[in-house]
C-alpha cells in the first residue's frame, strides 16, 4: 500500500475528495434534533426515552444487531408524512454536501411504513415525500440521490418453522417497480440474517431484474458459518449486482473467488460491523484482506447518526487502522462511482470530475470505467 499522508493533509484531502456512498439507509441519517422534532409533531415523545437531543444521542448507541433493529423501528415510527419524508431526505442531502458526497443511494423499506406501524400512510405519500426531498437536494446542494428499495426479511419469516411469507417482497418489488420513475434503482433485503436466507426471495428478484431494477441484497453482514451461504446464495439465486457487506465471504476461498472474477462489488462498512458486534474489533475485520484479494470493496457509513462515524470518518479508519495511504484511498473512493448503479450518462458525469480531481491533485485514477 501507498506511503501515509501526514494527518491533517489526509483529513483534508479527505474532505475535499468527491465521494460516493452506496451502503446507508434513509432512517439511520435521521438526526438526534430530528427524532425530537418529528416526536412533537406527531405526538409521540412518550416513544422516545428522552427529548433532549444530546440525551437522544446516548440512546441511539446500540449494543448488538437486536439492539439496532429496536432503534431503526423507532424511528421509523416517527417518520409519517410526506413532509417528513422530504425532511429527512433532505437533511441526507445536506450531509452530503457537508463531506462532499456527489452521489448516493439511500435505502429505504417502504413496506414498514404502510403496514407494520399504523400510520394511515399510502405508498403515494412516501414517493411524493422522498421525490420532494431528492429534487429539493438536487438544487439547492447540487447532489444526486437514488433509492433502493428494502425488504425486511424480519417479517417475512415467522414461528419456530420460520415459515417463509412472500407477501412483504411482493409488496415491497410494486412499490419498487411504480417507483423506477423517481429514482428507484433497485430492490434490496435487509434486516438479521439469521435463519433467514436469501433463497425464498428469488421470484421477486427474477422479476425486478426483468423490470430493469437491479439487485442489491444485504448478505454476510456477520462472520457467522452461514454468512458466506448467504453471499452465495444472494449472487446465484438473487442475481446480486452488489452484496450489501458481504463481509462473511472471507469464510470460502471459492466465493471470493467469483466475486472477484465477476466483480460483484461488496459494500462495506467497518464501523457499522463493530457497532453490531458482526466483527468484535477493528483488527479483526476482513477488509483489507478482501481488498488484498481483487475483490471490488466500496466504503460507506450506513449512517452516521446511528454508527457513529461519517464518511469521512471511515476513510480516516483505512488510514489508521490498515495502513492506507492516500493513493489507496483514491482507488477505493473511486470503486463507489464505477458500482453505482444509477444511469450510465450520470456515472460517467461523476466519473470524470472524481478523475478531474484525482489528476489535479497529481493522484494518478485510472480512467477505466
Amino acid at each position: 500500500m501507498s506511503e501515509r499522508t501526514a494527518a491533517p493533509d489526509l483529513d483534508r484531502l479527505i474532505a475535499e475528495m468527491p465521494k460516493a456512498e452506496l451502503h446507508i439507509h434513509l432512517e439511520s441519517t435521521t438526526q438526534p434534533s430530528t427524532a425530537v422534532e418529528l416526536a412533537g409533531r406527531h405526538d409521540l415523545a412518550h416513544t422516545l426515552p428522552t427529548t433532549d437531543p444530546d440525551r437522544l444521542s446516548d440512546w441511539f448507541e446500540f449494543r448488538n444487531f437486536a439492539d439496532f433493529i429496536r432503534v431503526i423501528k423507532a424511528i421509523q415510527n416517527l417518520i409519517r408524512t410526506p413532509d417528513d419524508f422530504a425532511l429527512v431526505t433532505y437533511q441526507a442531502g445536506a450531509d452530503m454536501a457537508e463531506q462532499n458526497i456527489r452521489y448516493r443511494e439511500l435505502t429505504v423499506s417502504p413496506y414498514n411504513h404502510t403496514h407494520i406501524f399504523d400510520k394511515g400512510l399510502a405508498f403515494r405519500d412516501i414517493l411524493d415525500g422522498l421525490e420532494e426531498g431528492r429534487r429539493s437536494v438536487r438544487t439547492d446542494f447540487g447532489v444526486e440521490i437514488r433509492w433502493v428499495f428494502d425488504i425486511a426479511r424480519n417479517f417475512c419469516f415467522s414461528g419456530p418453522e420460520r415459515v417463509y411469507d412472500p407477501a412483504p417482497a411482493e409488496t415491497t418489488l410494486r412499490y419498487a417497480l411504480a417507483g423506477q420513475e423517481s429514482g428507484v434503482i433497485g430492490l434490496g433485503i435487509g434486516g438479521d440474517e439469521d435463519r433467514a436466507p436469501p433463497e425464498p426471495f428469488a421470484p421477486a428478484f427474477r422479476q425486478a431484474k426483468r423490470a430493469g431494477l437491479r439487485s442489491v441484497p444485504h448478505a454476510g453482514e456477520s462472520l457467522r458459518p452461514w454468512a458466506a451461504d448467504h453471499v452465495r446464495g444472494s449472487v446465484e439465486t438473487l442475481g446480486a449486482d452488489r452484496i450489501g457487506h458481504g463481509i462473511g465471504a472471507i469464510r470460502d476461498p471459492h466465493l471470493l473467488a467469483v466475486l472477484a472474477d465477476r466483480a460483484i462489488p461488496l459494500e462495506v462498512c467497518p464501523t457499522s460491523n463493530l457497532r453490531t458486534r458482526a466483527c468484535e474489533r477493528i483488527a479483526l475485520h476482513p477488509f483489507p484482506h478482501l481488498d488484498g484479494m481483487g475483490l471490488t470493496l466500496t466504503l460507506n457509513s450506513d449512517g452516521p447518526p446511528l454508527f457513529g462515524a461519517t464518511l469521512n470518518d471511515e476513510y480516516r479508519l483505512l488510514a489508521d487502522e490498515f495502513g492506507y495511504g492516500l493513493e489507496d484511498l483514491v482507488r477505493i473512493a473511486r470503486n463507489g462511482f464505477t458500482a453505482a448503479l444509477c444511469e450510465p450518462a450520470l456515472r460517467r458525469s461523476l466519473l470524470e470530475e472524481f478523475d478531474a480531481w484525482a489528476a489535479e491533485h497529481g493522484l494518478g485514477a485510472t480512467s477505466a470505467s
